[in-house]
């Protein structure tokens, strides 16, 4: 149903995250973020945003990734039909993958990365994805676009995709968030909205905007 990559730069405090899925609104869907505290990415075949704003909660509470999911999906009867994944504010990782989202669930846990999937056509979109990632040379947001494209040519979703999204969180700039909902190729549309975003104009707007600077 839904591949995604969550990571983090310690150095520049910078958590970077990208979804693609063949359903719709994949950005409202999955991946949620604070950086003061982490990510988090919740998908599966029922979906849960309480899962993803929960474990955030928790981790903003003091627990690292894994104990701020174990916390959130403590009591839910159908778990088994979800997957969640998180990083928080020190790069630690967490991840819960249902055993009833098949027919290929899987996930990868790096150093400052964590990587989930399911509805997959194979195990290697995952590694494809966090390879691609640390092997890009551009900013975390172009980076985080050809990890995306590079996993759906590997096999992506096995149904093809419909939406497509990125969020990055840093210290230095206020917050970047792209989704397309719907589209026949989502990812060449965020590729088009990207562009768009560097434009020059835009940038310079951008520079005005807040920013959180972290302590």
């Amino acid at each position: 149903m839904t591949f995604s990559l969550l990571t983090f730069d310690k150095k520049r405090k910078l958590f970077a995250a990208g979804s693609a899925t063949g359903n719709l609104c994949v950005g409202g869907w999955v991946i949620r973020g604070d950086i003061r505290f982490g990510m988090s990415a919740s998908q599966g075949a029922l979906p849960s945003i309480i899962w993803g704003e929960d474990t955030i909660k928790y981790m903003a509470e003091g627990n690292n990734a894994q104990k701020a999911i174990d916390k959130a999906i403590k009591n839910d009867l159908e778990k088994d039909k979800r997957q969640i994944s998180a990083i928080d504010i020190n790069g630690n990782t967490g991840v819960f993958s249902g055993s009833k989202n098949l027919p290929e669930i899987h996930h990868i846990q790096k150093e400052n990365f964590v990587a989930s999937g399911n509805i997959l056509s194979s195990n290697k979109v995952l590694e494809t994805m966090y390879e691609t990632y640390i092997k890009t040379e551009s900013s975390p947001e172009r980076k985080m676009l050809n990890a995306l494209k590079r996993a759906y040519n590997t096999g992506g979703d096995k149904r093809g995709l419909m939406s497509a999204s990125i969020l990055i969180l840093s210290n230095e700039k206020p917050p970047l968030s792209l989704r397309i909902d719907y589209s026949k190729n989502p990812l060449d549309d965020l590729e088009i909205l990207l562009n768009k975003c560097d434009q020059k104009e835009y940038k310079q707007w951008m520079e005005l905007l807040p920013k959180r600077k972290l302590i």
